[in-house]
């Protein structure tokens, strides 16, 4: 489980509030007084951000680069640039 570990707190607190109100979208945004779009949207980054922790691991660099896709601090077309050049240079 350590994808879970690997999540912010406030990620991992919304995880746990998601359970609590098993798992019923609606509750999540009345919990966190926003609209359920809203909350949707968070669901479905959380579930992007699981799948790469748990297909790449938590430390290696690929991880680390997705993650800031997933967070919307590097855009997609940058990461994959990136990657495929730390690709090539592992490979050399």
């Amino acid at each position: 489980m350590d994808w879970f570990l690997s999540l912010s707190p406030e990620d991992q607190e919304f995880i746990k509030q998601f359970l609590l109100a098993s798992g019923s979208l609606k509750q999540l945004a009345k919990i966190y007084d926003v609209s359920y779009p809203t909350v949707r949207t968070r669901v479905d980054r959380l579930i992007e951000k699981i799948k790469i922790l748990s297909q790449i691991g938590t430390n290696s660099f690929e991880s680390k680069v997705m993650q800031m896709v997933v967070d919307e601090k590097l855009p997609l077309s940058s990461a994959k640039e990136i990657l495929k050049s730390y690709q090539e240079e592992k490979n050399e």
